[in-house]
């Protein structure tokens, strides 16, 4: 099935399913919210001028504070209102999640069914369909799901198309959580990915918080990814120093039938590391100032590139912030001397009977140096509307 048709199909579902469950809120008495959003864009390509709308709305019913049923829905649409050539369609749209849930405080026990994004260990996709999590006892605790990859929908429909997985922890209170994790994914009945992980999260000495997760693909029988990362404050500095590994011939399925976009990157033989660490200071009551820096590693290429970027945001009254981010890109291979500017401004306040509204304005320039393409977006106005009930 076109992944065109998918899209344009999708919000008419959201809608039906929303429509639905706001028939049935008064009968079922249960808490509701709705979060609607609205982004436009205005930039220039090629001597056309495209100005996307975007809508986004988050539907929620029931109590997420309290067991029983509730139900999740969040979709979007995009209409070009100028008309360019820049879209392949004028009008896109897709659900991009959408499930009924089912908690039970006895031993933390969740049952998700529908359209859902899995996070657990080495799994990190859309499915439509079942994941079930919980305690097993006070020390340990497991979650397993199954389904359609979301993904892999638009390649040749979903016959033979499945995904399964899930992860088994050790857990000691607040100190540590250690947790072995699956996943596999068919496409067409041919084996997509298969890998499995290990993930440590632990609290050391000293207010020191440690995070680290290594996933080993079953397939190239390599390991295709590590990250680990350390976070504590010292006077008034949050330090976030951390690693990143990634072997690109196990982290990419090279299979000529994968959907991966970025598959031809397996056979690059590349293998690259990044060293980085965020500084944020936070004496000021108003003001937060940061640092940023990253340096990636190429071992094929025999090459490094440096990032560097300043941080500052301001926080004024009724969730009222503006900020922005300046910082270049230095080295030999990837765009050296490449800038880059940020910033943004959102001013949030509440309506009566429990409305609130908001307006967000950003604004983003990347200079690229010769001989790489210049890319300028200088205005992106961000408006936002919010109504909780």
């Amino acid at each position: 099935m076109p992944l065109a048709g998918i899209r344009h199909r999708a919000p008419f579902w959201a809608a039906f399913l929303l429509f639905l469950f706001l028939a049935a809120v008064p009968a079922w008495g249960a808490e509701f919210k709705l979060e609607s959003e609205t982004l436009l864009r205005f930039f220039e390509r090629n001597n056309d001028f495209v100005a996307p709308a975007y809508e986004y709305m988050r539907a929620d019913v029931g109590d997420p504070e309290t067991e029983g049923l509730a139900f999740h829905l969040y979709g979007w649409g995009r209409a070009d209102l100028a008309g360019s050539n820049f879209f392949r369609e004028d009008t896109a749209g897709e659900l991009l999640y959408g499930y009924l849930e089912y908690t039970r405080a006895e031993n933390n026990f969740q049952l998700k069914l529908g359209r859902q994004y899995i996070f657990e260990g080495v799994s990190n996709l859309a499915v439509d369909g079942v994941q079930v999590s919980g305690d097993i006892t006070p020390w340990f605790s497991a979650s397993a799901y199954a389904g359609w990859p979301v993904a892999l929908d638009s390649e040749q429909g979903r016959s033979g198309d499945s995904a399964f997985g899930g992860r088994l922890a050790h857990h000691l209170g607040t100190l540590y959580e250690i947790g072995v994790s699956y996943r596999q994914v068919n496409n067409d009945d041919n084996l997509e990915d298969e890998r499995v992980g290990i993930d440590l999260s632990a609290a050391l000495p000293a207010g020191v918080n440690f995070f680290g997760q290594s996933s080993y693909n079953l397939d190239t029988e390599g390991w295709a990814e590590h990250f680990y990362e350390l976070r504590f404050k010292i006077a008034d500095f949050y330090l976030r120093p951390y690693f990143e590994h990634f072997r690109y011939e196990d982290y990419f399925n090279e299979d000529d039938f994968s959907a991966n976009p970025f598959r031809f990157l397996a056979n690059t033989g590349e293998t690259l590391t990044i060293y980085g660490g965020d500084v944020q200071w936070v004496k000021l009551e108003s003001w937060e100032l940061g640092l940023r820096f990253k340096y990636y590693d190429y071992d094929e290429r025999d090459d490094s590139s440096q990032f560097y970027s300043g941080l500052a945001t301001w926080h004024g009254e009724d969730l009222t912030q503006a900020g922005g981010e300046l910082g270049i890109m230095d080295g030999e291979f990837f765009a050296p001397g490449a800038e880059l500017l940020h910033g943004s401004i959102h001013q949030c306040g509440r309506l009566p009977h429990r409305l609130s509204s908001g307006r967000t304005v950003r604004a983003s320039v990347m200079k690229m140096p010769d001989p790489f393409c210049a890319l300028k977006e200088p205005l992106r106005p961000h408006f936002y509307s919010g109504i909780l009930t």
